[in-house]
């Protein structure tokens, strides 16, 4: 060995992986893949049994306040995963302790239910990831009342089989003024039942401008074919006439339908059919003008012609032979899909097979009642309706709110009060921004995400959106009557 070349001291050599020198700089020699197998094969063997883990006091607490096989199974996998993280280099033989406490984790989150209450601090109102509407307190007094038996199907007066939804398709009628009503379980399912019932084996006829996708990947000409109807499509991308459906319409030919652009919206130069005069076309033909209304607002938004959405009334009036809407939108009520119209229109649906498929629930229908019977009186709907009262607030009422929970959290992280822009939410007015306040919080070692992630995992969790390099929690949907809890979050996360 020449005397320049690096050499190994002789505690060193016994490794593979033992530091080499050469004068003043070090550096790592490669493991040779037996000896790396090796160490992997002895952190593995070093791993305890799971009845000596049994046996640590911290278990045995566990066993006591769940049972032995709970903790039992949790040991099996903490030691799963554990194996696969020294396999791949991850980790060395955790301490008897460390594998205590990742029993206990599991333990924990096993017990928690997967589904949660969370705080939404989004900005988004009508947020389907959050589950849409909040529903208000009647209608949640309404489903709690429906848990046992109740008169679900069943006419008290007379002491027989009652229909269904005998208590909410008379409000529809009366709200809407249309002959008839039908409820099933979601929106989707509303235009899916219609068009079965209306349209199966013929044709349905639709703009080009109007072959939607919403969330979901529900998609407008797919739910024609799945009803056993032919798409027709007429028009173009950013124009189509009355013209255009007129020359579309064969012998084949059962409905127009008309659908509205929710998430999105085609500007420039652009030509749109207007419901009047495709009602006028369909009375022409013999034809059923449908009409897929997607959010289903049931009164005037505050805000006027800023926060313009179409009322079922407003399509009813317009000539539509039927309109379907969602229950948890704009509507602010529980998941549902809604059909009013012309008697002639509704009459196939309640006859079709599917219609017992897609039937709602009967806490649902209680919340939908209750939430209907408040729209008797459009002032107390906006009150009481969490949608509509969000809907209406004030920037001053946010503002306020914004600082309340600024003094809530002084000296718990670093915050800033500034004006924001909240959603609507729910595929409605996709181009209208609302204004709004908000918090801003930032932290001096986290990342956004990493303190937007430690908000999620609280109890309740609390979901904000990251904006550049901090966290904005949006005053909009936050009520005042969840500020303390807010603040009580945040300074756990914080902690």
């Amino acid at each position: 060995m020449d005397e320049g070349d690096p050499q190994l001291s002789g505690g060193q050599a016994a490794f593979g992986a033992g530091i080499v020198e050469h004068g003043a700089a070090t550096s790592v020699a490669p493991m040779r893949a037996d000896e790396a197998d090796g160490r992997v094969a002895n952190r593995l063997r070093a791993l305890p049994q799971i009845q000596r883990l049994l046996e640590h006091p911290e278990a045995v607490r566990l066993a006591n306040a769940s049972s032995r096989a709970t903790v039992a199974a949790a040991f099996r996998t903490v030691l799963d995963r554990v194996r696969a993280e020294i396999r791949s280099g991850e980790v060395q033989t955790p301490a008897v302790a460390d594998l205590v406490d990742r029993a206990e984790a599991l333990i924990v989150a096993d017990r928690l239910p997967g589904l949660r209450r969370a705080i939404n601090a989004t900005g988004v109102i009508v947020h389907t990831n959050l589950g849409r509407a909040p529903l208000a307190t009647e209608a949640l007094a309404a489903a709690a009342a429906a848990q046992g038996y109740c008169n679900r199907e069943f006419d008290l007066e007379i002491g027989a089989r009652g229909a269904r939804a005998q208590s909410v398709e008379p409000l529809l009628c009366e709200l809407t003024g249309a002959e008839a009503a039908a409820v099933v379980n979601n929106a989707a399912a509303a235009v899916l039942l219609g068009l079965s019932a209306l349209a199966g084996g013929g044709e349905v006829i639709v703009s080009r401008g109007e072959l939607v996708e919403i969330g979901g990947g529900f998609r407008i000409p797919d739910v024609i074919r799945q009803g056993g109807a032919r798409l027709v499509e007429v028009g173009t991308t950013n124009k189509t006439r009355i013209e255009d459906y007129a020359a579309a319409i064969t012998a084949d030919t059962r409905v127009l339908l008309k659908v509205h652009q929710s998430n999105y919206r085609i500007v420039g130069f652009t030509e749109d059919t207007s419901l009047e005069a495709l009602a006028d076309l369909a009375r022409a033909r013999d034809l059923i003008l449908m009409h897929d209304l997607g959010g289903g607002a049931l009164i005037k938004l505050r805000g006027g012609e800023r926060m313009h959405e179409p009322t079922v009334q407003d399509c009813l009036r317009a000539g539509a032979d039927i309109v379907a809407f969602s229950g948890d939108k704009l509507m602010g009520g529980p998941q549902a899909g809604l059909l009013v119209g012309a008697a002639k229109a509704i009459a196939p649906l309640r006859r079709h097979p599917l219609m017992r498929a897609l039937r709602l629930d009967k806490m649902s229908l209680a919340a939908l009642e209750a939430t209907l019977r408040l729209y008797r009186d459009p002032e107390m709907a906006i009150q009481r309706i969490p949608v509509l009262r969000m809907l209406a607030q004030t920037e001053a009422a946010l503002n306020a709110r914004a600082r309340r929970l600024a003094q809530l959290l002084d000296g718990a992280a670093d915050i800033e009060v500034e004006s924001s822009q909240g959603y609507a939410g729910g595929g409605a007015l996709p181009e209208q921004r609302l204004a709004s306040w908000a918090v801003v919080l930032s932290h001096p070692e986290w990342t956004p995400d990493t303190l937007a992630a430690q908000l999620r995992r609280g109890r309740p969790g609390v979901v904000g959106r990251v904006g550049g390099d901090r966290l904005i929690l949006d005053m909009l949907t936050v009520a005042d009557e969840e500020l303390i809890e807010l603040a009580a979050a945040i300074r756990a996360a914080l902690g």
